[in-house]
């Protein structure tokens, strides 16, 4: 079966076609500025080359269709019609507590989807959009939709509870909710794979690094607690989120600056974190790349995100009463081995210890520990897209039986 997975935002849309049966990416691309002037769709087969059309795209439904065209084109397509495609699987960033797992699209679910907007305004509105779209223009064709959030409905309350009154938590849902469950779910399933253990059996620390980053502790398969909160702006130090900080210095700013409610929220979101504490990039290679030349900012920005993980891969080891493998993955922990090996230096007394050497590498599946090491540290490349396409696949044959 070949499914058709999609992971939108309010003006993007990413999406990859994939065989369930080989898991072999048949194409993929991006739309990007949906809505916007200058929209445009990027669309690579497998093996072919990349292709740019610019073409208004005034909503998600001219969108979608322009995935559609682009997959059964006759000189690059690779399916002849959407009869080739079994089902869609889309990426959702909040379910709150009403979706704990892969769920059927229905209309009442893109309703609720839609709802929650007020939880994550930057993604569901566009999530919903997508999945109306996708019903128009495939009405025939299955819809699943896999929950970010829905991996860490495990933490238990005493976790994920804010010290407001608890009306707060009762009538407007604030508590933690988490993100990138998705990407924490493959990657601690791959580990277990390549450790050849039962993953009930491992307490494991995954750090998902990006420009957004969260750290998660993973016990028996289970998220018991992780760093990002009711949005994914708490946690550590990321590409242009200042993480978490004490709430009064929020209002503190916010009365220096003249800034309203949405002024504060954009500037801790867009102009905070690596970006705002260097002074020059909210990417991680260029602020590597101005440290290595003697610039204090960007040695200062990179030395915060390097002791932020340190220090949650420490307290959660704490909380899990011990630690099996550490996990770096995402665009950081994937291809940056000067953090992967700052973040393990004087961790030796929980257990770890990398092989430098080993550890000099990019974007592969590799153990990184030395034979010595208590705790086995990995880089796990994720696939988010991949997982979603597994449960798609799952949620699909079971409507069968």
């Amino acid at each position: 079966m070949n499914i058709l997975v999609i992971n939108c935002g309010s003006s993007s849309l990413k999406y990859q076609l994939i065989n369930s049966d080989t898991e072999a990416v048949l194409a993929k691309g991006l739309c990007e500025r949906i809505g916007i002037e200058g929209s445009q769709i990027t669309y690579q087969p497998a093996g072919g080359e990349k292709e740019v059309t610019v073409s208004p795209m005034p909503t998600h439904t001219q969108a979608i269709q322009m995935v559609l065209d682009a997959l059964t084109n006759k000189k690059s397509g690779v399916i002849a019609s959407l009869a080739e495609v079994g089902a869609v699987g889309h990426r959702v960033v909040q379910g709150a507590e009403l979706f704990t797992k892969t769920t059927l699209v229905t209309d009442e679910v893109i309703d609720e989807i839609e709802n929650l907007k007020e939880l994550a305004p930057v993604h569901n509105h566009g999530h919903a959009l997508a999945l109306w779209a996708c019903k128009k223009t495939m009405p025939n064709i299955p819809q699943v939709v896999v929950f970010d959030t829905a991996f860490h409905q495990t933490i238990p309350q005493k976790a994920f509870m804010y010290g407001f009154p608890y009306e707060d938590y009762e009538q407007y849902h604030v508590r933690k909710y988490g993100f990138h469950g998705t990407s924490h779910r493959f990657v601690t399933a791959k580990l277990a794979e390549v450790m050849g253990k039962d993953l009930k059996d491992l307490k494991v620390v995954s750090c998902h690094l990006g420009n957004g980053s969260s750290i998660t502790a993973v016990k028996g398969g289970e998220s018991i607690d992780t760093t990002m909160g009711f949005t994914p702006l708490d946690g550590v130090l990321m590409g242009t989120r200042c993480g978490a900080v004490d709430p009064s210095a929020v209002t503190y700013v916010a009365g220096k600056h003249g800034f309203h409610v949405a002024d504060m929220d954009n500037y801790m979101n867009k102009k905070s974190g690596m970006l705002g504490i260097s002074g020059l990039s909210s990417d991680f290679r260029d602020i590597t790349a101005a440290s290595e030349k003697g610039d204090a900012r960007a040695t200062l920005a990179k030395d915060m995100l390097v002791y932020d993980i340190k220090k949650d891969i420490g307290a959660f080891a704490a909380i899990m009463n011990g630690l099996d493998a550490v996990i770096f993955t995402g665009g950081i922990g994937e291809n940056a081995p000067n953090c992967r090996e700052e973040v393990c230096e004087n961790l030796e007394y929980l257990g770890i210890k990398i092989d430098k050497e080993v550890n000099n590498f990019k974007g592969e599946l590799k153990k990184i520990s030395t034979p010595d090491s208590k705790v086995e540290v990995w880089v796990i490349p994720t696939n988010e897209e991949l997982l979603i396409a597994r449960d798609t696949l799952a949620m699909v044959e079971g409507l069968k039986k």
